[in-house]
């Protein structure tokens, strides 16, 4: 007997629903989200189909839930929340959601449209570790511009002379800075001999002199905040400083561990191979792409998936053109940003940017028409497992200028 089930996944609990050939439901419960309750419902699916491996229809494709489900040998098809949420009129008119209810949708959807799922296919453990790594350090890098111009403006609400003195607000010696000299009271007794001394010791390599430095923060204007508040405002500056700090440090270390390992992967010597992709750039496209070729049966795919090709929509004599909207949005920054470093090295590169920008096209729009020329590379050089040789390449032959 064919059985199909669905799993509607929650925080605390997950309900199950399994369902035969004609979408009856021979199954329906719930466990919750614990060793013991996953070892009940990995128990109570294999009771289900023992003779092949139980087809799993689940909204999400990563997670401790998906993990256990992969290791006990179930295939696991990951269906999109908008597909859900689209299906639901075809179930309820009323417009109504539950738990149960969602499971048995994910298990008739698997039924009735199982053709159109790909099955789950997992990464092999050194890019699923590469992935962490990279969507981590994006995370930090977020909050590290976020803290900083949350350090910026509470500066400049009394004190902006700091801002300005080292020129990034979050670098390691403008953080040093404000965790010595937080205040403009503590600033006031700082002399050219002992600011000398904090340069020397923060291993300072900027061109202005101790006296000049000195002369900008004495030039600055300043607030005119009370003591109480000037205080106040010098502790949230140590801490926002100290933070800071921290976050800049551990990114750094990040930045260094992401280069070792993508530098040991056979797949990250590919990508390392074409121009300007640097081992981050490598790191950051080589994360999202994953280890599984079978995922981009084409190019055309691969570009839709890193969002660098427009979206056609025809009805009739009517015909648009629009931007890519659903796409990966961390495979897109980091195809675009490769493509646009690439025009420093390559003409063929350059050239196509060069044209597209000559129609009247703004700099964003002739970056994705080069994505899109390099994904074809990218996808044929990936799949052949070969490193990128520009020698055999025969678009930037044809297209090098004159």
């Amino acid at each position: 007997m064919e059985v199909f089930a669905g799993i509607d996944w929650g925080s605390a609990t997950h309900a199950a629903c399994a369902i035969n050939a004609s979408g009856q439901s021979i199954a329906n419960f719930e466990i919750k989200h614990d060793e013991g309750g996953l070892g009940e419902l990995i128990k109570r699916l294999r009771k289900l189909s023992a003779a092949e491996p139980l087809r799993i229809a689940i909204e999400r494709p990563s997670g401790v839930l998906v993990d256990n489900l992969l290791q006990a040998g179930f295939v696991v098809v990951p269906v999109h929340p908008n597909v859900v949420k689209a299906s639901r009129p075809r179930y309820r008119a009323a417009g109504g959601k539950c738990d149960r209810g969602d499971a048995y949708l994910l298990a008739d959807l698997l039924r009735t449209d199982g053709h159109r799922f790909r099955a789950l296919a997992p990464e092999c453990d050194e890019i699923r570790a590469l992935q962490a790594l990279v969507r981590t350090r994006a995370d930090l890098l977020a909050e590290r511009i976020a803290l900083g111009n949350q350090l910026r403006a509470l500066l400049e609400s009394f004190w902006p002379a700091p801002i300005s003195l080292f020129g990034e607000i979050d670098s390691p010696i403008s953080l040093a800075f404000l965790k010595r000299y937080p205040t403009p009271d503590s600033a006031s007794r700082l002399g050219e001999k002992r600011l000398r001394g904090f340069l020397s010791a923060q291993g300072y390599t900027g061109h202005s002199s101790a006296a000049t430095l000195l002369e900008r923060l004495r030039a600055a204007a300043c607030g005119k905040a009370g003591q109480a508040e000037a205080q106040a405002k010098g502790v949230l500056v140590n801490s926002l400083a100290c933070i800071l700090a921290t976050l800049v440090a551990q990114l750094v270390a990040l930045t260094a561990r992401i280069s070792r390992e993508v530098a040991a992967l056979p797949d990250g010597q590919i990508l390392m191979s074409f121009p300007r992709t640097g081992r981050l750039n490598a790191a950051q496209i080589l994360s999202e792409l994953g280890s599984v070729r079978e995922r981009y049966q084409s190019e055309a795919q691969l570009a839709a998936e890193a969002g660098v090709c427009p979206v056609t929509h025809q009805s009739g004599k009517s015909r648009g053109v629009v931007f890519r909207w659903a796409c990966n949005h961390r495979l897109r920054p980091a195809i675009t940003l490769w493509a646009h470093n690439s025009r420093r090295q390559c003409p063929w590169a350059d050239a196509i940017y060069k044209r597209a920008r000559a129609r009247g096209a703004r700099h964003p729009h002739p970056i994705r028409i080069l994505a899109r020329a390099w994904v074809r590379v990218l996808w044929r050089a990936w799949f052949s497992h070969t490193p990128y040789i520009a020698a055999k390449h025969y678009g930037a032959q044809h297209l090098q200028p004159a």
